[in-house]
């Protein structure tokens, strides 16, 4: 072709003439790989809703064998017997056996568990895992058949479109060059040579037409059957959970209805018929303490040489409360002691003053009253701030006053006598006594000196009576004549 035609085929020139309107049709725009990729995309979409599901249905196989576990632990709670059951009845019918229920129905949940998590394991992930092969086999046939079928189209087009240009050009250089060119470039040849490339593009095309119709077709019925597998796993999914769900409430009823077989009362009777000897007796007796007996309950160290209310004065100076009530005893251990009162039920009785009589000075009577002066030894706050003390006592009278005296008296040196022997005394000096004149007598061990000792003191309260009246409710100590044990050692 001379120079001249190839300055005339340019392709502003062939976008105007007949050849090139005819190129369009001959080789179309679209690409061939289009409906190929299309389809591959969505057998891709389709792999991923498999994986999906295929996950899915992995973790409820998953869940289902660690609710088996933990179930698991709830049969260890109730898998040893119960902690001291010989208190309950063995039989069945009781608590015992409700728990031995417990651990049947516990374990019956755990294999109703684990058998759904073998029929998922079994029956449904390998269908899925196969449908998952098969979606991978569509895909490589599809690669391996439509893309390489779209790939001999492009070739071909590309073929066809380059002799079309070709016809072109040379069309074009025949008005040009007055008919004269080569035999090889004749519009005629170029036109068949045009016609037999079309041909073998339009078979390629074809062919393809109709194996993406056959794909498209088999796609129909390969997502049909991948939708059907689907509803199939649920269906065995549901199937298996119904079961389970079933057999789990079946067993939690049978554990409800054995409870609530047992009688109320069913233990608590069996348990009377069993240690009925150890509980107590509702129709017998209160205990009382007026019938109770203890070892040296009537000692004849623990009986009171006398026992009763007297009234006290405050030993504080400052004091105005004046005289109070107490409860007063003289025990045979020589020791007169002081309680608030004779409650010893409410209270501990523990004494608020104790004088060991011994080492105490006594006066006689001066019409209901009387004088104790001696050592607290109660060891309590008060005997740590008094030291020794002299305590003005008033009785309800004269005479409860002498025998209250005549009782302290009595109780020095009566270490082997009984406290009846002493009330005797007591009783024999009340029937002697007489109006004497006030005095203190210091008691100690009874013997000869001592009671000459006493009598020169007597002789001498009697010379400090004459020379001094004395009101008669007053007691006056005899202070300024001390009566010791030194005085007591000298008579010895």
């Amino acid at each position: 072709m001379t120079g001249d035609s190839s300055a005339l085929a340019s392709p502003a020139t062939r976008q105007h003439t007949m050849s090139s309107v005819m190129s369009e049709d001959a080789v179309p725009s679209e690409d061939p790989r289009n409906t190929v990729e299309l389809l591959l995309e969505r057998l891709t979409a389709w792999k991923h809703v498999v994986d999906t599901f295929d996950e899915y249905m992995s973790t409820t196989e998953k869940i289902l064998r660690s609710q088996a576990k933990e179930y698991e632990k709830v049969l260890k709670t109730v898998q040893n017997p119960l902690k001291a059951g010989h208190h309950f009845d063995q039989n069945v019918g009781g608590i015992a056996s409700l728990f031995e229920n417990m651990r049947q129905n516990t374990q019956g949940i755990i294999n109703s568990h684990l058998e759904a998590e073998k029929n998922v394991k079994g029956s449904i992930l390998p269908v899925i895992d196969k449908l998952r092969k098969e979606i991978k086999h569509q895909s490589k046939e599809l690669s391996s058949g439509a893309v390489k079928g779209a790939k001999e189209i492009e070739k071909a087009r590309n073929t066809t479109q380059k002799h079309i240009e070709i016809l072109g050009q040379n069309a074009a250089g025949f008005d040009s060059s007055g008919g004269r060119i080569n035999s090889l470039e004749d519009p005629y040849v170029l036109r068949r040579g045009v016609l037999h490339r079309l041909s073998k593009q339009v078979m390629e095309e074809n062919n393809q037409r109709q194996v993406l119709i056959t794909l498209q077709s088999n796609f129909s019925q390969f997502e049909q059957h991948i939708v059907e597998v689907i509803q199939t796993s649920l269906a065995s999914l549901t199937h298996c959970t119904n079961v389970q769900v079933q057999s789990h409430q079946e067993h939690y009823s049978d554990i409800m209805k054995t409870a609530q077989a047992i009688p109320l009362d069913f233990e608590w009777n069996g348990f009377m018929s069993r240690s009925g000897d150890l509980l107590v007796d509702p129709t017998t007796p209160d205990r009382s303490i007026d019938t109770i007996t203890f070892p040296n309950q009537d000692h004849r160290a623990t009986n009171s040489i006398i026992e009763g209310n007297l009234e006290r004065k405050s030993r504080n100076k400052l004091s105005f409360a004046g005289f109070t009530t107490g409860y007063y005893v003289v025990t045979m251990s020589k020791f007169f002691h002081e309680f608030k009162d004779d409650d010893y039920i409410r209270r501990d009785p523990t004494p608020e003053l104790s004088i060991y009589l011994p080492e105490a000075t006594i006066s006689l009577t001066s019409g209901e009253k009387f004088t104790v002066k001696g050592k607290d030894v109660s060891k309590g706050l008060s005997s740590k701030l008094s030291g020794h003390s002299e305590l003005h006592f008033k009785a309800s009278s004269a005479e409860e006053a002498q025998k209250w005296v005549n009782a302290l008296h009595s109780a020095m040196g009566n270490v082997n006598k009984t406290a009846g022997d002493l009330s005797e005394e007591v009783s024999k000096e009340e029937v002697k006594s007489s109006p004497s004149p006030p005095t203190y007598i210091e008691e100690s061990s009874v013997t000869i000196g001592e009671k000459e000792t006493q009598k020169s003191v007597r002789s001498l309260c009697l010379d400090d009576k004459d020379s001094t009246n004395q009101d008669s409710d007053t007691i006056k100590p005899l202070s300024s004549h001390p009566v010791d044990n030194t005085i007591a050692k000298a008579g010895e």
